[in-house]
C-alpha cells in the first residue's frame, strides 16, 4: 500500500517543517498546494518535495483540497495541515497501520489532539477522518436482494494526532463563513453550527453583529430544526446583551427557556446581565442554573464560566452581608472559584 501525504498551505514557514520532519518515512509521494504564502513556506517546502502546486486562494478550502487531491497518485492520502505533527509513538502507530491495512478500508479516522488552544471542540481529541483511499472500488453487498454499497467503510484507528497552531484562526473563519453566505444564499446545517460555536468562543462585537444579522435571517427564511435553531438563538441572545438591546435579550432568552432542555449558555448570558445591573442575587440565581444545564455550544458554559461567576457574585453578595451570612457567602464563594481552578475539559 502506498501512500501520498497532501497538504495545503499558506505562510507556515514556523510550523511547516515540524509537521514535515513528523511525517519522514511514512509516505511515498508528498503533495505540496501553496495558496499565496509570502514567507519563507515554497523554500521550506522545497526541501522535502518537488511537487510544490500553486493554487489561487478563493475563500474556499474545499476547492484547495479538491485540487490537491487530485495532484496524488499513490493507494491512500493522508490529509496533513502544517499545525499538526505525529509524535514518536503515533509514528510508530502509522506505519504498523499501513502494514496492517485491508484495502477495502476507504476512510481511516485519527484522533485529533488539541493540547492547548481550541477553537471547536468541547473535548481535548475526536476522531476525524485523515486517511483515504484516493480511489473508491463499488461492492455488491448481500446474499439476496443485493445492492451496491454506498457508504464507506470506516476504520476507527488509535492513532493520536497532535494540533498544536501558534493561534486560532477565527478571524479568517469568520470572513469565509460571511462570504460564502453572501454568495450562495445559505450555508449547510453543519456550517451553521460551526459558525455559531466560532461566534460565541471568539466572535468580536463587529463579528457577532454580523452573525446575528445572519441567523436573524436564517431563522425566519429556512425554518431550521430545533437543535440548529438553539445555536443560533443563543448568537442572537449574546450579540442583543452585548449591544444593550434589552428587549431583544429577553425576546431571544425567552424562546431558548421555552425549549424541552434549557441550554447553559441562556442561563450564563442571563446572570452575565443581572451581574451587570449589579443584582448579585439574581445573577447568581442564573448562573448556578448554568452550570446544572447541557450546553449547546461550549462546554465552559455550563462548567468553569458560571462556576467562576457564582464565586464572584457570592464574593460581593458577603461583602454585603454580615456575620454568619457573611461567612456563608465567602465560603461558597471559595468553593465555587475552586470548582472553577479544578475543571479540564474531558479528554473524549
Amino acid at each position: 500500500m502506498t501512500v501520498s501525504v497532501c497538504m495545503i498551505v499558506k505562510n507556515e514557514e514556523k510550523l511547516l517543517a515540524r509537521c514535515l520532519d513528523s511525517l519522514k518515512g511514512l509516505y511515498d509521494e508528498l503533495v505540496i498546494v501553496d495558496t499565496g504564502s509570502t514567507d519563507r513556506t515554497r523554500q521550506i517546502a522545497g526541501e522535502y518535495t518537488d511537487n510544490i502546486y500553486d493554487f489561487s486562494w478563493q475563500d474556499d478550502f474545499s476547492a484547495a483540497r479538491n485540487f490537491a487531491f487530485s495532484k496524488c497518485s499513490c493507494d491512500y492520502i493522508y490529509s496533513a495541515d502544517a499545525d499538526e505533527y505525529l509524535d514518536e509513538t503515533n509514528r510508530t502507530r502509522f506505519r504498523d497501520l499501513i502494514m496492517v491495512l485491508d484495502p477495502a478500508v476507504e476512510i481511516v479516522q485519527m484522533h485529533y489532539y488539541e493540547p492547548k488552544l481550541s477553537g471547536l471542540l468541547n473535548t481535548r481529541s475526536e476522531l476525524r477522518p485523515k486517511l483515504f483511499k484516493r480511489i473508491r472500488t463499488f461492492r455488491w453487498v448481500d446474499p439476496v436482494h443485493e445492492s451496491v454499497q454506498t457508504e464507506p467503510l470506516v476504520f476507527d484507528s488509535d492513532i493520536v494526532i497532535t494540533h498544536a497552531p501558534e493561534s486560532l484562526h477565527s478571524s479568517r473563519d469568520f470572513s469565509i463563513f460571511e462570504k460564502a453566505y453572501s454568495r450562495e444564499g445559505r450555508l449547510s446545517k453543519r456550517l451553521y453550527s460551526m459558525y455559531a460555536i466560532e461566534l460565541y468562543r471568539n466572535g468580536g462585537a463587529e463579528e457577532l453583529r454580523h452573525g446575528a444579522l445572519i441567523f436573524s435571517e436564517v431563522i425566519d427564511r429556512e425554518n431550521p430544526d430545533q437543535e440548529l435553531l438553539i445555536k443560533l438563538l443563543i448568537i442572537l441572545a449574546v450579540n442583543a446583551r452585548k449591544e444593550g438591546n434589552i428587549s431583544a435579550l429577553l425576546k431571544y432568552a425567552s424562546r431558548l427557556l421555552a425549549c424541552d432542555d434549557p441550554c447553559s449558555e441562556v442561563c450564563l448570558e442571563l446572570g452575565r446581565y443581572f451581574f451587570d445591573q449589579g443584582d448579585y442575587k439574581e445573577a447568581s440565581l442564573w448562573f448556578y442554573n448554568a452550570t446544572i444545564q447541557q450546553s449547546a455550544l461550549d462546554i465552559h458554559s455550563s462548567t468553569d464560566l458560571p462556576s467562576r461567576a457564582l464565586g464572584i457574585c457570592y464574593a460581593h453578595l458577603s461583602e454585603q452581608a454580615d456575620g454568619e451570612e457573611s461567612d456563608r457567602y465567602r465560603e461558597a464563594a471559595e468553593e465555587y472559584e475552586r470548582r472553577a481552578d479544578q475543571f479540564q475539559i474531558p479528554e473524549e
